[in-house]
């Protein structure tokens, strides 16, 4: 049996890792804004399920719960930092709020849950960190500008941060799923469309996305097979540093890299002839 803590654990992936935990008999300290989406988990496993209502973003409000988390349970095994959102509009087009909330939600939210959780992690021996990213981690489409530096910023401070914690026992991994039949989608801030990106990829984006509605609603990704993925990844040893979820995901950050590869030996020659000729 093992304990996990949640965030965004109301909805979504974050609800079938918690559901499927309590299932298979664990305990589970779960986060979210609102507890309406895990009342019946709530009902059925109350003496396994210590569910507290937090706004991630209030970091003092988070750093009180975490305490409080660790000290309903003693040692948590595993840290599953999921809760975020998606911001969709070409840079401009979105508000400073928008940008300040995308921000704080999917970078600096995770990056304060990871700092109030180490000091209990180190003391108790090690633990696991499994952050949610996204394949947008890796790879960018227009109109997603904000979205994309939020989780590539999480993704470079995860990163930094394996290396330092790894002395303690404490290993991490980054979950990069595709498109999963989620309300994710319904969830979205979009931007108020500019004429002049009418006719340009951000366009394209704002028509598809009033033309299908919950974008996410109808993908081919199985959020249930998702989660099982995410709760067998934590008895992994190593820890993985990274874990891409579904087809799309695999395809697009493969050709993502292969291109990133394939630049960097392109300009090989003009990036070697900055250094400073061979005994100068």
């Amino acid at each position: 049996m093992s304990t996990w803590l949640v965030t965004g654990a109301t909805s979504g992936i974050g609800r079938a890792v918690t559901e499927q935990l309590l299932e298979g008999g664990a305990k589970v300290a779960a986060f979210g804004r609102h507890l309406d989406g895990i009342k019946d988990l709530m009902e059925q496993h109350d003496d396994r399920l210590w569910a507290r209502p937090v706004d991630i973003t209030d970091t003092a409000a988070l750093r009180d719960v975490v305490e409080q988390a660790f000290e309903a349970f003693g040692n948590i095994d595993v840290i599953f930092s999921n809760a975020g959102s998606g911001a969709v509009g070409a840079a401009e087009e979105l508000s400073d709020d928008a940008i300040h909330q995308q921000i704080a939600l999917n970078m600096v939210a995770p990056i304060q849950l990871i700092r109030a959780v180490l000091p209990h992690l180190r003391k108790q021996g090690g633990g696991r960190l499994i952050q949610t990213s996204t394949m947008g981690g890796q790879i960018t489409s227009p109109g997603g500008s904000m979205y994309h530096a939020s989780k590539w910023g999480l993704e470079g401070f995860v990163e930094s941060i394996i290396g330092e914690v790894a002395p303690f026992g404490i290993g991490i991994t980054m979950i990069e799923p595709g498109s999963v039949r989620t309300q994710f989608g319904a969830a979205l801030t979009i931007a108020e469309p500019m004429a002049e990106y009418a006719n340009t990829p951000v366009g394209s984006v704002h028509r598809a996305i009033k033309a299908m509605g919950n974008l996410t609603g109808t993908a081919p990704r199985d959020p249930e097979r998702v989660a099982k993925a995410i709760i067998d990844v934590a008895d992994h040893y190593p820890a993985p540093r990274r874990l891409a979820l579904g087809s799309d995901a695999y395809e697009a950050i493969q050709q993502a890299l292969t291109g990133r590869l394939a630049e960097l030996e392109e300009h090989k020659s003009i990036t070697l002839s900055t250094d400073f000729p061979e005994g100068e």
